[in-house]
């Protein structure tokens, strides 16, 4: 289990609204993808930097792919990471104000202290 990896993987992501739209729409092929041509660079370093050791466990894979924040929280990813990341792919799918982020915590509300060790 690498933390550090559900991290970057949430970050990077993030930062880029193409592939957003990827993890949005399918899932499964942009973390299969993500893993193999992404997982092991080096981030902010000169291109073909790069590690050969980090993967995801199948239950990191299959939380990322099926969008569970509540399961990848408990993996070790922070929830500000997946928050910010989710509201950009759902929050259009929603019409109240706030709506997505409502019903973000409520599905965290089962969380109680201590909670998950989100330290990388």
């Amino acid at each position: 289990m690498s933390k550090y990896l559900l991290n970057k993987f949430l970050y990077t992501v993030d930062r880029d609204p193409e592939l957003v739209e990827r993890y949005r729409e399918s899932p499964r092929e942009l973390v299969t993808w993500w893993e193999a041509e992404r997982a092991n660079q080096v981030l902010n370093c000169l291109t073909g930097e790069a590690s050969t050791w980090q993967r995801f466990t199948g239950e990191e894979r299959e939380a990322l792919i099926g969008h569970d924040h509540c399961k990848l929280f408990e993996l070790g990813a922070h929830p500000f990471l997946t928050l910010t990341l989710f509201i950009a792919m759902f929050e259009r799918d929603n019409t109240e104000p706030l709506e997505y982020q409502k019903a973000y915590g409520a599905r965290m509300a089962h969380f109680a202290l201590p909670y998950p060790d989100i330290a990388t």
